[in-house]
């Protein structure tokens, strides 16, 4: 933690001197070497966050996908833990009810979808107050995020934005597209850059983080501390809804859920888990953001029955064969579907198909 605060005093030293330098020809390379100093330090405040020790906790993931709650205490997690699971979490109208994990098990569409009730976030949890680190480390590995917000008390929503962002959590932000590939000894050399910054800044920051020999393609628009934080493999993007929960409590909740999908594009679904309304609609929302679609397996065209297998959205035939074995994968020729992906029942396609929601398939194996 010192050695941390350590380097957040020297990066404020080098930006002061950084931007009271002018800029001119004798200064340049002075400049230049303040740049590299200011990024080498930025990456190893990340990197020194990383060590901050506290109690943990043991996640064991299983289904197809894992959801995490998220919210202040008494938002009302563990009654919608309650409601849309097998699991029965401790409920109380006082605050930290729930002191550790509490997974629980839903099952839409034949998917089989982990929930975790994670114990509640107070202000600073980034810091690691009241073992917030913890609960966002645990969050950082699912698939999903539903923030549980008290529709009483809306501006939740805020701070647990700015936890997240503290944290390099982005929420519902397309991973930037960038690739760095090591170009074995022969220097920097920028293929591709549509970030924000120029080749000689991009130079900088890789010759200050110590990768100066490295191939560089960078598609997105990206300023220079989402690139640091990307290069330091701290930076997690993650799909997120809201359950704006005690909705009975508050009159023209839909103004105050309209004015957090506006802000932070996301889907807001107004919920009260105490008298159960609108639950169904929240769990089609839930599924609908996991990135999953089901699709069928039918042994035999000759066949009514079909196992449903869950899959990700895009995934293609020859990716449904490996996820059920690779021996499978191996020896598939082709497959026949039937459903939304193709346009005539049965139709013979090959492994790189793309399946969609629904869509029925029959492998067909090289002889």
């Amino acid at each position: 933690m010192e050695k941390v605060e350590g380097l957040k005093s020297k990066l404020e030293e080098l930006e002061d001197e950084y931007s009271n330098t002018k800029y001119n020809k004798a200064t340049n390379k002075h400049l230049g070497i303040l740049r590299a100093k200011i990024a080498k330090t930025k990456k190893d405040i990340i990197e020194g966050s990383k060590g901050k020790k506290g109690k943990g906790f043991f996640v064991k993931k299983t289904g197809d996908v894992t959801v995490a709650l998220i919210g202040f205490p008494s938002a009302g997690k563990s009654t919608l833990i309650n409601a849309i699971s097998n699991v029965k979490s401790k409920t109380a109208s006082y605050a930290f009810t729930t002191t550790e994990i509490i997974p629980g098990m839903l099952i839409y569409n034949h998917a089989h979808i982990q929930v975790f009730d994670l114990p509640g976030l107070i202000e600073n949890a980034h810091l690691g107050v009241g073992g917030g680190r913890s609960v966002l480390s645990a969050a950082r590995i699912s698939d999903l995020i539903l923030f549980v917000i008290d529709a009483t008390n809306p501006a939740q929503i805020d701070m647990l934005m700015h936890e997240f962002s503290a944290l390099n959590i982005y929420v519902n932000v397309e991973r930037p597209d960038v690739h760095v590939l090591d170009s074995k000894g022969q220097g920097l050399r920028i293929e591709v850059n549509r970030s924000l910054l120029t080749d000689k800044e991009l130079q900088v920051i890789f010759f200050g983080l110590g990768m100066p020999n490295s191939i560089v393609r960078i598609r997105s628009k990206i300023n220079e501390d989402e690139l640091i934080s990307l290069l330091a493999g701290r930076s997690i993007y993650i799909r997120a809804i809201v359950a704006l929960n005690k909705i009975d409590l508050v009159k023209g909740y839909e103004k105050v859920a309209d004015d957090i999908r506006s802000r932070y594009n996301i889907e807001v679904f107004p919920v009260s888990m105490i008298s159960k309304r609108n639950v169904d609609p929240l769990i089609k929302g839930v599924y609908n953001n996991l990135g999953i679609i089901t699709v069928y397996l039918r042994h035999r065209l000759d066949k009514a029955e079909a196992e449903p297998l869950i899959l990700k959205k895009g995934s293609t035939v020859g990716e449904a064969a490996k996820k059920l074995h690779t021996d499978i994968a191996d020896e598939l020729k082709s497959a026949y579907v039937e459903g939304v992906s193709v346009k005539f029942k049965n139709q013979r396609v090959g492994i790189n198909h793309v399946l969609e929601e629904g869509d029925v398939l029959t492998f067909i194996k090289n002889k």
